[in-house]
């Protein structure tokens, strides 16, 4: 348990100090991301970005238990 926090915690310490270049990938801009501007109102859901997001992160995650 204490290894995979470990691993997961480098992870998002990579991953927040890579997102000037990750930002530049498109993520968050995908196709099937949902994004409603109405007066003084705004919504976004990354719903396509979630998905990819999570596969990744499933396969990493298989990886690792191999």
């Amino acid at each position: 348990m204490t290894k995979t926090l470990v691993i997961i915690g480098a992870l998002l310490i990579f991953i927040g100090l890579a997102w000037p270049w990750l930002s530049k990938l498109g993520l968050g801009r995908l196709p099937g991301d949902i994004l409603i501007r109405r007066n003084g109102f705004t919504f976004y859901f990354p719903l396509t970005t979630s998905i990819i997001v999570s596969l990744l992160l499933s396969l990493i995650f298989w990886l690792f238990r191999k």
